[in-house]
């Protein structure tokens, strides 16, 4: 165990030593074994570095591992913070004490649970059964049980075939890996006491997610949501959001409006741009339904969402990562049961705040970090700067195009982007061929903002040195006051030509004076591009453009860049 999970528990300990034992009534159950011997065994590993704990029989003759009992406020706390430390399992749930039996384990005062004395039962034990008796036992099971273990394997993620009751070979590959992975002999033949504790698992899960028909009439739309993790909370057209009940942070996004085909392909686009759907993931559109799926450190979600008659209905379920076995058992549990019905949602209802970063109360996604860039040939190249690019999952051009670093000099600071699909670039920057007077004007077109404007702004300046501070000859300063967003961006001279690309300011202790920014000049630009395949257009001499006819220039050929992870 390394230091930092052994601090972590000990935190961890602690708090749940100080909650209200006195008056606790909720249990964490957190394992479920078949017999004494194993459950003892598995209660001393969690005692040893758990406090807490406890063993109960239960009802159904196996034998809980328990911590507890915690007051019905703290116990979704302590609950949350042993899940996220990795202390005990995901599947662990709430439990208010009523299936447990006699106390096995555990400080006599945990008995104030309410127990009932019941006549001992005599357990199987492991090897109580032989393969040719557990195949016998099998053949008085219905087709429900005999589906149910399928399914409960399909939970466990051993099976993923057809859910049809008949234990061909690959059913018994999968039985045969949940034993292995159980640490029983793998026969591919369950056990009564095996078939028990695997059904016990699912079963006990399940409770725990209370799966509950909901009926909503204004969205039409019938579904079996988790109750135990989730309960409605408002409208937002097109959205019914229906909130997080515990700390899990569970939600689930019911969605109904009308619409065609072409308001489908719209959804499925919007759908993308919101953070509850993650860069990375499946998606997939067809002519009358759409899937999208996405994944990260925190969440994993699944929308999916089809056209029926003129009515566009489907749901999103939003789950944290690292739970995945209670998340596909409660997203089968949807799909299997989602039913559009009649009603659709209206386009307004009530009159909720305004809020750009916001779509129906759903938190838009933005990128990580946004800076400006320029098209530098006809192909849809672009030129920016490596701070733009430096450690991102996935690069987009204007918000949309996905782009790939093709060229790199991160001692210039220049990086050369080219786009997945080829682009016809309304402009494209013609470097000045000469250099520039001193305190000649200048302008720089950059994404100051971030995208929140649809177009580049453009920031007039003038032209201040032909190096930098230090004397480096590459760089030009400028007096302009330029924004964090505009680096990576164009620098003109009054003829419209590109006479250089804005730096990002470089971090450090010296704080320089507002207004003074630094751009990589025109040679350096032309040998970067030449070295990499390109040929750089020249701007030839010319009369100066009207800063109306340069805004226009700049507004054609400049690039929103962004960064995503």
């Amino acid at each position: 165990m390394t230091h930092f999970m052994k601090t972590t528990l000990t935190i961890i300990a602690f708090m749940i030593t100080t909650s209200a034992w006195a008056q606790g009534t909720t249990w964490l159950q957190i394992e479920a074994r078949p017999n004494l011997g194993l459950a003892e065994q598995r209660a001393n590993d969690y005692a040893a570095r758990l406090p807490d704990v406890n063993g109960f029989r239960l009802r159904s003759g196996w034998y809980a591992i328990a911590l507890g009992p915690y007051s019905d406020i703290d116990a979704p706390g302590v609950l949350a913070q042993l899940r996220a430390s990795g202390a005990i399992p995901n599947d662990a749930f709430l439990a208010d004490g009523r299936q447990f039996l006699e106390q096995f384990f555990g400080p006599t005062n945990a008995a104030q649970v309410q127990t009932e004395p019941a006549a001992p039962l005599e357990p199987l034990t492991p090897g109580e059964e032989t393969p040719a008796e557990a195949r016998a036992a099998e053949r008085n099971l219905s087709r429900e049980d005999r589906e149910l273990v399928q399914i409960a394997l399909r939970w466990e993620g051993f099976y993923r075939s057809t859910i049809d009751a008949s234990f061909g070979p690959g059913t018994r590959r999968a039985m045969s890996a949940w034993q292995e992975d159980r640490r029983y002999e793998p026969t591919g033949i369950l056990t009564t006491l095996q078939r028990r504790e695997l059904l016990d698992g699912y079963q006990s899960v399940l409770s725990a997610l209370n799966m509950s028909p909901v009926v909503d009439p204004r969205a039409g739309i019938e579904i079996d949501l988790p109750a135990g993790m989730v309960s409605f909370d408002r409208y937002e057209p097109p959205f019914a959001h229906y909130a997080s009940r515990t700390d899990d942070n569970v939600r689930v996004i019911l969605i109904s409006q009308t619409g065609t085909r072409d308001t489908l392909a719209a959804l499925y686009d919007i759908m993308q741009t919101l953070e509850i759907v993650p860069l990375n993931g499946a998606r997939e559109i067809r002519r009358r339904d759409f899937t999208l799926t996405g994944a990260n450190d925190d969440v994993v979600s699944h929308t999916y969402a089809r056209l029926d008659g003129d009515a566009i209905k489907g749901f999103s379920l939003i789950w944290p990562a690292g739970d995945e076995k209670r998340r596909r058992l409660a997203l089968g549990e949807m799909e299997a049961s989602f039913r559009p019905t009649d009603g659709v949602l209206p386009d307004t209802i009530g009159g909720s705040a305004q809020n750009i970063d916001l779509l129906s109360g759903l938190e838009i996604r933005r990128a990580d970090r946004t800076r400006s860039g320029f098209y530098v040939d006809g192909g849809g190249a672009v030129l920016t700067t490596s701070e733009a690019v430096r450690q991102c999952t996935r690069i987009t051009l204007n918000g949309e195009m996905n782009a790939n670093v093709t060229a790199e000099d991160t001692g210039l600071g220049l990086a050369l982007l080219t786009p997945e699909q080829s682009l016809a670039p309304l402009a494209v920057a013609a470097l000045s061929a000469s250099e520039p007077r001193l305190q000649s004007d200048v302008a720089v077109a950059g994404y100051s903002f971030g995208g929140l404007l649809t177009a580049p702004s453009v920031t007039f300046g003038t032209f201040a040195d032909i190096k930098g501070l230090d004397g480096d000859t590459r760089v030009q300063r400028l007096d302009v006051a330029a924004e964090t967003g505009d680096a990576g961006g164009p620098v003109f001279d009054g003829m419209g030509g590109v006479m250089g690309m804005l730096l990002d300011q470089k971090e450090g202790a010296r704080q320089l004076p507002a207004g003074v920014a630094f751009a990589a000049d025109a040679p350096v630009l032309d040998a970067f591009l030449t070295s990499n395949g390109l040929s750089s257009l020249v701007k030839e001499p010319a009369e100066d453009m009207a800063p109306e006819d340069l805004t226009l220039l700049a507004a054609d050929m400049t690039v929103l860049v962004s960064c995503w992870n």
